[in-house]
């Protein structure tokens, strides 16, 4: 179909930012759930009757581990073109999504699992609308990838399963970005991971490293697509062991015989779902929402460490555009080590550079000069400054971390306050913090001997509960001194959130009930049976151990 338009510029359609600014309304909040697709955390024997109903919502639940969006809706929908005389082209406009279909060549069986992610992504458009808004930016960057590789074009749409193309998703798998790679893998396949800067949310760096990572497994098992992706979910060994296990019974090795996590053998279905719908969306009568088929965005080299607000004014964008094109950055500015690359949209990648050219390199950030006072050290200065004692030393060209009283010290600073760079790590971390989940938030500090198991079972609530509060996965190593929110129902436990709290090994006494234990250490009966798992109408037995979780202030001094 060829149409002839007045194109202003293709990334507006993209990021909607044909003269308007992205608001604060746009760019809320919104934690979703994907592995309960359905916008449900009820339950598949609450919302189904039958049987087979019910199955059939558990394996649509299945395959795909919880991922969170802590900022949801960061770029706009699309916008009507402005016609603009200036720029008038006339060209070939087609969808993205057709190209892309066009390339699909998996097979996709009979087969009920398939069957059933099919019929929940048809009942649910809402959720395609979702993800495709998310995809604009990147997706003519991702499918031109793809084609120069000639690699099946369904890999186009793996990030839909991963991640619902969000490249601020993370997971309880401690897996981040929009390929969803966890830190080791991450970094075997080229995504540095620093204070500054994360590979895995870069879109560059995540899509390079996720198609290096698919040839290679798609090598390991001889070209077979499917025991790649299966792979990519739950790792090549497993999927070599179930197939060695296979070929030793004399079964078949394809993949839909193999003996396979339930969550992995729901992901593939998954992704030949979604590819049987866009193949066959007239047919389906599916309004798989369009994508115009130019390219938006252009990957500008920086040369040097560019603080991102500077670089957002330079091109002409707003602090929130340049960073949702570009999250891989954690902090204010780009990293000091690089990567020295910006995504910009097209329209404004040759102005911006054209600009960037003519400033010294030492101007592209804020400078503070520090005088050395009595108490101060380099990571006191980098924790004031928001910075890295490396980048201090290398700034200062110091050989050690010995500074003396009076020392000048320069420090690279950020040029505006630091809740601005709100797409930044920890800017994200405090508005996943700030959403309300109980009555009342209490701040835990992390303190020697704490464990996130031992954290939870002094507040009553779930490990998985808390790590989601405060943006981390239950695995994750916690560091002293790092501040936790922990949201409680009642008031008991807010009143006391700086309390000096030691945990206590207790040791049942001839005559000692729950109730005498508990006045003891001024605690509670419920809170002894949470945090032992006890049931508190049972008697105790002398010699049980019992952990407690007890304020030394306010011990009680008798009994």
């Amino acid at each position: 179909m060829q149409l002839k338009l007045f194109v202003l510029s293709p990334v507006l359609l993209a990021l909607g930012l044909s003269g308007c600014q992205i608001t604060e309304e746009q760019i809320q909040e919104d934690v979703v759930n994907v592995q309960n697709v359905e916008g449900s955390t009820e339950p598949c024997s609450t919302l189904h009757e039958t049987p087979e109903a019910i199955e059939d919502c558990e394996i649509a639940r299945d395959g795909v581990i919880d991922v969170v969006h802590p900022k949801d809706n960061l770029l706009s929908e699309a916008e009507e073109l402005i016609d603009d005389p200036a720029v008038e082209t006339e060209a070939i406009i087609t969808n993205v999504w057709q190209r892309v279909s066009d390339g699909l060549n998996l097979y996709i069986p009979d087969d009920r699992r398939v069957d059933v992610q099919k019929n929940w992504y048809l009942k649910h458009p809402e959720y395609m609308k979702r993800v495709v808004t998310r995809a604009k930016p990147f997706l003519y960057y991702i499918v031109d990838e793809i084609e120069k590789r000639d690699m099946p074009m369904e890999l186009v749409l793996l990030p839909i399963v991963e991640s619902a193309f969000d490249p601020f998703a993370y997971s309880h798998g401690r897996a981040a970005g929009m390929w969803q790679f966890i830190p080791g893998t991450g970094k075997r396949f080229g995504m540095d991971q620093t204070w500054w800067y994360d590979g895995r949310r870069d879109v560059i760096a995540s899509t390079k490293g996720a198609l290096d990572y698919l040839t290679y497994l798609s090598n390991m098992f001889d070209g077979d697509w499917l025991h790649a992706l299966a792979a990519y979910n739950s790792g090549e060994g497993r999927v070599s062991k179930a197939i060695r296990a296979n070929k030793k019974a004399g079964k078949p090795t394809d993949f839909w015989s193999l003996n396979l996590p339930r969550e992995t053998r729901a992901y593939v279905p998954k992704l030949l779902a979604l590819a049987d719908i866009l193949k066959h969306r007239d047919e389906y009568a599916f309004a798989w929402p369009e994508v115009e088929n130019v390219a938006v965005i252009e990957v500008v080299d920086i040369g040097s460490q560019v603080d991102l607000a500077f670089a957002a004014d330079l091109a002409g964008m707003t602090l929130k555009e340049l960073h949702a094109l570009n999250p891989g950055f954690n902090r204010w500015a780009t990293a000091p080590e690089g990567p020295h690359r910006l995504v910009l949209p097209l329209t404004k990648a040759t102005a911006f550079s054209d600009a960037l050219a003519k400033i010294d390199r030492t101007d592209r950030l804020n400078w503070v000069r520090h005088t050395v006072k009595p108490g101060d050290s380099l990571g006191k200065l980098a924790n004031k400054y928001h910075t890295t004692v490396k980048v201090i030393k290398q700034v200062n060209e110091l050989d050690s971390n010995v500074i003396r009283i009076g020392q000048p010290i320069m420090v690279p600073v950020a040029l505006k306050a630091l809740d601005n760079y709100d797409l930044s790590q920890g800017e994200r971390l405090a508005s996943v913090q700030n959403k309300k989940h109980g009555a009342y938030k209490v701040t835990h500090t992390i303190r020697s001997g704490d464990t996130l198991w031992d954290i939870a079972r002094k507040y009553g609530v779930t490990t998985k509960k808390l790590a989601s509060w405060n943006s981390m996965a239950p695995g994750d190593t916690l560091r002293l001194g790092k501040k936790l929110v922990v949201w409680q129902k009642s008031n008991s436990n807010a009143k006391n959130a700086d309390a000096i709290t030691k945990r206590v090994t207790y040791t049942v006494r001839n005559g000692d009930s729950l109730s005498r234990i508990a006045n003891k250490f001024n605690v509670s009966i419920s809170n002894i049976g949470k945090w032992n798992n006890i049931n508190t109408s049972r008697y105790l037995q002398p010699g049980q151990k019992l952990k407690l979780f007890v304020d030394v202030t306010r011990l009680n001094s008798t009994g």
